[in-house]
């Protein structure tokens, strides 16, 4: 007892003790019998074997059943996933596994998903049609799909899976998505920044605040990968400015309680500001003076240190490096920080490398195209001395022929030994045929269509082949043409056209549209060129055209120069028109110059392209002329994606052996310049220049004349110039990475030009018998043609407003008086006015977008006129469209 009550004083009060009365003792737990495993049946097993059932438990005929055992079993079934209940019985060793199976997925259904359709939820998620339901799987594709609305920037997003029950143990599995709005960034405060606001350091960043200015910017919604590259644009940017201690302290992105937007804050330290101290280059490589090209770096001592000036310094040493032949030069920086003066010190150390040698040049990628279409562009050859300008060049020549990706570059790497180098030129084609689909809308012409395919890489050759037809109520045209680059694979290009080109010239005759020459064309064009040096190429050319230029007999001819005889009137026809009917035939001899360093001839972003052409008709054929015409175009990058672009042309011509007749020009009306759309924006077809409007003379209502001068009621006849030249400014404005893979490259322009130096059309006389017409002029000095009738001489269309009388201002106005039908078509009395014959320039500004979308390339223009001159006709808006194969 003394033993006893020594224990349980240890856990119990002496005063309870001594009151309490002893307690009994516990009865000992029944000992469990132990049995065997006699069978083991499974029960409700719909889909799988009880075998297989039996063979996920460790559970054994023969060997002891515990509940430990039976625990072990239950945890083993669980976790197949396959059971959404087991119950595991003993009787007597009789084991019996009742399971319930998890159900089939019947389907899968999303709804509520809006901005993310099912083609990219689906392919996401684990569970599909046919597999076994488990709610872990269920889970986890919930939270792939919310995983994949963050990364929309929609952090909101709520998902809650639903199971709907059907016959013969199968589901139907429904994700109701609440998508919710997409998480803006509201606010983004910078801490520590005292040298740079922080508007400035803003404008650094990729991510962007939301605002009004913002509305359809995509940089306002959250991403993390986006704030990383916001941190390394900032600590670039101080970086340049000297700041080479710069660091951020923290970067923290915290969502607003409504789950909306997100505030980002930054803590940066800026540190002291460095200038660059001594400025070395120490170099190994025996073509290398270091004390001369430390004298020709961009840098110098006291320069506020610039470390994007630094790796543009090693590029452009490893450059020079490459041009000598040295590939793999080794251009490493050694930084002297004095913290004592704020000074960084830098000494570009060259490491001695081999001069290399190119071992091989691969191509690959090409399935179509020819290796030797991308080897002739090569400007190095096996065994050459490698040299970066040289693989350069031969870059720009292989984007410029358009057959493979955009922004191809030569890769290089180390050949089989130290001193030599592979080029691979790995492509990848894209497709060179191209059926372009134009259409427009114009005052003149109304709908206007065009249409052409072009095989740009035919049969993978690097071929040229092509037909173009286009078809308006005023003009329609056919050609064919054919371009072999490499004249039996040797550097000379070959060229043929073939074409048929009909146009109706037109004008306006009270709101009608009436043909007023027709001009038919048909000819061929052999071209040759050949390379004067890298960049300077020669093109000669042969054209031979039959020109067949007719006036409609019954509207424009008459029997009055001679009576009895159908002849072209002047009155009707004007004389410019007259002169110009007629067939000939035209044999021209042409040369060019051109000179070439862009990048990429397709879509060029840098460089230069200059041509001068001339040409000249007279070795044979009836007419002789000589033209010239001067082309130049310059590219610049500008900053961030920004492309500026300033091109111009001119040309004149000069014809020989022509009439000296007054107010008759010496060059043909269809040799001449002519100027509009699509040439200058903002100008109808043919609509800036030199142009003879008519305006008819008709009574007013109370026996007086007047000159109409409603644009619809006047003949409007554009007469082209001997001189013209042209200009475009364009600036193309980069997008947002998602406009960028959509295809859009928008740009502003501003367009000028003008084309002029033809005579002035003379005052036409009256040849006809009984003095029909009398030719005369009014105040300010515009021809008039009054009628005059055949039967009373003196009764003349007269005005004491708007025209000056003729011969006889006294007397009546014979407005509606009817010429001798004998004397073949009469006239109205018309104001001639001369106009547009004016150097000035005409200007016209816009906004243009290129797309391109999957329909093929398109683009529109709205251009607004700025400066033009009385006569021209103005357009505002242009399109067109087509599709690449």
């Amino acid at each position: 007892m003394a033993l006893l009550g020594t224990t349980i004083l240890a856990g119990v009060p002496t005063l309870a003790l001594a009151q309490a009365a002893p307690a009994p003792l516990p009865a000992p737990a029944p000992v469990e019998a132990v049995q065997n495993i006699q069978s083991i049946t499974v029960t409700g097993a719909q889909r799988l074997e009880p075998d297989t059932i039996r063979s996920y438990i460790k559970l054994r005929i023969g060997q002891p059943y515990t509940q430990v055992t039976a625990d072990m079993a239950l945890k083993d079934l669980f976790a197949t996933e396959l059971f959404s209940d087991v119950q595991i019985s003993n009787n007597q060793g009789a084991v019996t596994i009742a399971v319930k199976e998890n159900p089939v997925i019947n389907r899968i259904i999303l709804e509520g998903n809006k901005r993310l359709k099912e083609e990219k939820i689906l392919p996401e998620i684990k569970l599909a049609p046919r597999q076994i339901f488990t709610r872990s799987k269920v889970r986890a594709d919930v939270a792939r799909i919310i995983e994949l609305y963050k990364r929309q920037g929609r952090f909101a997003a709520e998902v809650e899976p639903k199971m709907v029950l059907l016959d013969q143990n199968r589901v139907d599995i429904v994700f109701e998505i609440s998508e919710g709005p997409k998480s803006k960034v509201r606010k983004i405060n910078i801490i520590g920044n005292d040298q740079f606001s922080d508007g400035e350091l803003r404008g650094e960043m990729v991510t962007k605040q939301t605002g009004l200015t913002k509305v359809f910017s995509s940089g306002t919604s959250y991403d993390p990968d986006r704030m990383a590259f916001d941190q390394q644009k900032m600590r670039q940017f101080y970086l340049t400015k000297g700041y080479a201690d710069f660091r951020i302290i923290s970067a923290v992105a915290e969502l607003t309680p409504d789950k909306k937007d997100f505030i980002l804050t930054y803590v940066v330290e800026e540190g002291q500001r460095y200038k660059f101290g001594d400025v070395k280059v120490e170099s190994q490589l025996r073509d290398f003076d270091g004390d001369r090209l430390a004298a020709q770096l961009p840098m110098k001592k006291g320069d506020w240190y610039n470390a994007k000036l630094v790796e543009d310094t090693i590029d452009r040493l490893n450059e020079t490096a490459g041009t000598f032949g040295y590939a793999f030069a080794d251009v490493r920086p050694s930084y002297d920080r004095n913290k004592d003066d704020l000074s960084m010190g830098i000494t570009f150390q060259i490491a001695e490398a081999p001069r290399v040698y190119v071992e091989r040049i691969d191509v690959n990628g090409n399935t179509l195209t020819q290796d030797k279409v991308v080897r002739r562009e090569f400007r190095l050859a096996e065994g050459d001395a490698f040299n970066t300008l040289q693989v350069k060049r031969s870059t720009a020549r292989i984007n410029s022929l358009g057959y493979f990706q955009e922004k191809f570059e030569v890769e290089q790497k180390q050949g089989s030994a130290p001193d030599r180098i592979i080029l691979e030129a790995n492509v990848e084609e894209k497709p060179t045929g191209e059926l372009q689909l134009s259409a427009g809308y114009s005052s003149l012409e109304k709908l206007i269509f065009q249409g052409s395919i072009q095989q740009r890489n035919f049969r993978g050759r690097g071929q040229t082949i092509g037909l173009s037809l286009s078809y308006s109520n005023y003009s329609k045209s056919a050609e064919v043409s054919f371009t072999e680059p490499y004249m039996f694979d040797r550097n000379v290009s070959l060229g043929v056209n073939l074409y048929r080109r009909d146009y109706n010239s037109f004008n306006y005759l009270n709101s009608s549209r009436n043909t007023t020459y027709k001009q038919s064309t048909t000819g061929f064009q052999v071209r040759a060129g050949i390379p004067l040096t890298e960049y300077i190429s020669a093109v000669g050319s042969y054209t031979l055209n039959y020109d067949d230029v007719s006036l409609d007999k019954t509207q424009f001819f008459s029997t009055r120069q001679t009576p009895g005889v159908q002849e072209c009137d002047p009155l009707l026809a004007g004389r410019y028109l007259c002169e110009a009917i007629g067939k000939r035939t035209s044999s021209i001899l042409g040369l060019s110059l051109i000179y070439d360093t862009l990048d990429n001839r397709m879509r060029p972003t840098r460089g230069r392209a200059v041509s001068v052409s001339t040409e000249f008709a007279g070795l044979g054929g009836s007419v002789k002329y000589a033209r010239m015409r001067l082309n130049a175009a310059q590219y610049f990058p500008v900053g961030k994606g920004f492309i500026f672009s300033v091109r111009g042309e001119a040309g004149a011509i000069k014809a020989f052996g022509g009439n000296n007749v007054a107010g008759v020009d010496s060059v043909r009306l269809t040799d001449r310049f002519y100027l509009g759309e699509p040439d200058i924006r903002g100008f109808d077809i043919r609509g800036v220049g030199p142009r003879v409007i008519r305006q008819p003379i008709i009574d007013d209502g109370s026996g007086n004349a007047k000159v109409v001068t409603d644009r619809d009621s006047v003949t409007d006849d554009a007469l082209g110039g001997k001189y013209y030249y042209l200009g475009h400014l364009e600036l193309e404005i980069p997008l947002g990475s998602g406009a960028k893979e959509m295809g859009l490259r928008p740009s502003i322009f501003l367009d000028a030009g003008a084309v002029w130096g033809v005579r002035t059309p003379a005052l036409q006389s009256s040849p006809f018998p009984n003095g029909i017409f009398i030719p005369t002029r009014d105040t300010a000095g515009n021809p008039l043609y009054l009628q005059v009738d055949a039967v009373d001489a003196n009764c003349i269309a007269t005005s004491t407003s708007t025209v000056s009388s003729a011969t006889n201002p006294s007397a009546p106005a014979c407005l509606s008086s009817t010429a001798n039908t004998a004397l073949g078509n009469s006239v109205a009395p018309f104001r001639e006015i001369f106009q547009g014959n004016s150097p000035r320039p005409r200007v016209a500004v816009g906004i243009g977008v290129n797309w391109n979308s999957p329909f093929g390339p398109f683009r529109i223009d709205f251009a607004k006129t700025l400066l033009k001159r009385p006569g021209d006709d103005t357009k505002s808006f242009t399109f067109n469209v087509g599709t690449q194969f």
